[in-house]
């Protein structure tokens, strides 16, 4: 079996721009990736071009050595552009070898470790009274644990000691709201500059029996996450932002992180988040997924969370209630919280183009907070 072309699509779901891209060989098997659509996205569309000839006329089942080699052809290390391009191109491929094996990838990657992949669904709302009647909801359907940020609507303009004491009284309502029994997850998204305003706020919240906080300081401040943690007593989560293993290995040798988050659409693919999860595994690290953007994703997430020993926890966002929905089949939610494992070969998703096309991309991008002088904050 040999590559025949890639083709990139580029679509808008009414939030925001989607990457997806189509692997075609000579034997009829197509296999499908999402590169993470980080913005500007024709960054990525543009490296895919630029890798098409090192791929095309290749044997797609050689994914460790043409992701190596298109590393290797770069040079210099990669950024955040190149690590999605070949992480959408890495899910491909292993698409097409599921497919051509007739059986879902996880499978291929060492097989399952479990039965079923446990998700928390990520809920918020201005409102603290709402939010928690949101999760009350959830919970009927069979979801045990949410993530949400502690912050009220307004906070980057608030004195620092109102935002703690509003943040506490959230996140207090959203625990009387769902009981002592499921767990809840924070983001601060790196938001907070200053290291001890991060810590005063955890200390703040720990005594509502936090699963993790996540992302108290962006993940490539080594330093200052390992700090942090050392202050916690709540475990720490973060990764969504790095690529590649050897980042993580710094991470974890730094005893920085009690749980990873990479994301197979930025991480490196399947292949480079199988390396990280053994390199978590044996700093007794356990591993939650960063998944935000759609099917695809969470699909590939599923595969990968099936296939290793320290898979704690899916992020999942509720994509049957989204637009993005109709760009892939089939339906796919989870069932009282779990995602069961797919049977279908590769990875069981597929792009409905005829939705696609409906939807061109358009200008966009995430949005550009300040503070109240004026000065450019963290998204």
């Amino acid at each position: 079996m040999k590559i025949t072309d890639i083709r990139t699509i580029h679509a808008y779901d009414g939030s925001r721009n989607n990457l997806f891209l189509q692997v075609f060989t000579d034997e009829g098997i197509t296999g499908v990736g999402e590169p993470y659509s980080i913005g500007p996205d024709e960054g990525i569309i543009g490296v895919i071009e630029n890798m098409k000839p090192w791929f095309i006329g290749q044997d797609p089942g050689r994914i460790e050595w043409l992701l190596r080699r298109a590393r290797n052809t770069m040079r210099f290390p990669l950024g955040q552009v190149a690590w999605s391009a070949l992480s959408g191109l890495d899910l491909a491929l292993w698409d097409i070898m599921g497919k051509a094996a007739g059986v879902p990838v996880y499978k291929l990657l060492g097989g399952p470790t479990r039965d079923r992949v446990r998700v928390y669904h990520a809920i918020y709302d201005p409102d603290p009274i709402r939010l928690g009647e949101n999760a009350q909801a959830l919970l009927a359907e069979g979801y045990t644990a949410f993530k949400t940020t502690p912050f009220p609507p307004g906070y980057r303009t608030m004195p620092w000691q109102a935002v703690v004491r509003e943040s506490a009284k959230r996140m207090e309502t959203l625990r009387i709201a769902v009981g002592d029994g499921p767990d809840i997850g924070i983001d601060i998204h790196t938001v907070i500059r200053e290291p001890s305003k991060a810590v005063e706020l955890v200390k703040a919240l720990v005594q509502y029996r936090l699963m993790f906080v996540e992302e108290p300081a962006g993940a490539e401040f080594i330093a200052t996450t390992a700090r942090l943690r050392r202050e916690f007593r709540v475990a720490l989560a973060t990764g969504e932002n790095l690529y590649g293993a050897a980042r993580y290995a710094e991470l974890m040798d730094a005893d920085a992180v009690d749980i990873i988050q990479p994301d197979v659409l930025c991480c490196g693919g399947l292949l480079e988040a199988k390396k990280i999860a053994a390199i978590a595994e044996a700093h007794y690290v356990t591993v939650a997924p960063h998944n935000p953007l759609g099917l695809i994703s969470t699909a590939a997430s599923v595969h990968f969370a099936a296939s290793i020993n320290n898979f704690l926890i899916l992020e999942w966002h509720g994509d049957d209630k989204r637009q993005k929905q109709e760009f892939v089949t089939p339906m796919w939610k989870p069932v009282n919280g779990y995602f069961e494992l797919p049977q279908s070969p590769g990875l069981g998703i597929e792009l409905n183009l005829d939705a696609i096309n409906k939807h061109p991309a358009k200008h966009w991008n995430r949005g550009f907070p300040v503070g109240p002088d004026g000065a450019p904050g963290n998204i």
